[in-house]
């Protein structure tokens, strides 16, 4: 296992490494993270339905979603949330500040395409009608609860959420084998969907799923909560837009510029 200051010096190059990916490769390797990550949403809820009691169904969705964060880093796809670490060659000057903001633009739009087209692909193909439509139900009263935040409420979890997202991915870089960084990974990814924290990648599916949801009749029908609120522009202004900020200041401020300021930060009687 690596310690932190390792993987610190690892970052430098691996985000410098990640900047520089031709701009197809960005793309697919984004929506391929999308894509893992609505198909651990779609796995979550499934999983919560198994069980009546709120509490165990929490439990048991927080349990699932990890998947989609291990099939991403083992695949070497590229997720927004975790690319805050970019930050680290940026303050290294391995990375232009433009340079990561145009990574980041082009794998925040890539996870969006993935996981749209998820929740596109699981509402017409009929994914929702599982238990009765539960499912579908489901999905719209999440996508309701999530678009219900206030701003503040909803950059306040995002930031939250992106501490440990970026957490997990640190000590998945720290670990060396598959199994160390599966196991690395999963508990602060677990920890954060139990708290219900607010993620900007897991968001654009479980919101754009219900939306798509809400056209098909029996889908809606399965809903109870209100769903007067829910729409593509509270989708992208009262819940996608405060917690994509709230994910770049937890991820790249907290995690990714903290652990450069301790651990490759010269002090002033250090430098040239």
């Amino acid at each position: 296992m690596q310690s932190s200051a390792e993987v610190a010096k690892y970052y430098v190059s691996a985000g410098a490494a990640k900047a520089a990916l031709p701009f197809y490769k960005k793309i697919i390797l984004s929506i391929s993270a999308g894509i893992f990550i609505a198909l651990a949403g779609v796995g979550a809820t499934m999983g919560g339905l198994s069980v009546s009691a709120p509490s165990v169904a929490k439990l048991i969705s927080a349990c699932i979603f990890p998947t989609g964060l291990a099939a991403t880093l083992l695949t070497g796809s590229e997720l927004f949330t975790g690319n805050m670490l970019i930050i680290i060659s940026a303050n290294e000057k391995a990375v232009k500040v433009s340079g990561m903001l145009k990574t980041w633009a082009v794998i925040y739009a890539g996870n969006f395409i993935g996981a749209v087209l998820i929740a596109a692909a699981v509402v017409y193909g009929n994914t929702f009608s599982a238990l009765g439509n539960a499912l579908a139900g489901a999905a719209i009263n999440i996508a309701a609860a999530k678009t219900g935040l206030s701003f503040s409420a909803a950059l306040i979890s995002g930031i939250l959420c992106n501490i440990l997202v970026c957490a997990a991915v640190w000590i998945a870089c720290a670990a060396e084998t598959v199994s160390g960084k599966i196991i690395g990974l999963y508990f602060p990814v677990m920890l954060f969907v139990l708290c219900g924290f607010e993620h900007s990648v897991a968001n654009m599916y479980y919101i754009s799923s219900a939306l798509f949801a809400l056209n098909v009749p029996d889908y809606a029908a399965a809903a109870t909560a209100g769903v007067s609120g829910l729409t593509w522009s509270a989708f992208f202004l009262k819940n996608l837009l405060p917690v994509t900020i709230g994910n770049i200041i937890g991820g790249s401020f907290i995690i990714g510029a903290a652990q450069w300021a301790v651990h490759l930060r010269l002090p002033k009687t250090g430098r040239k």
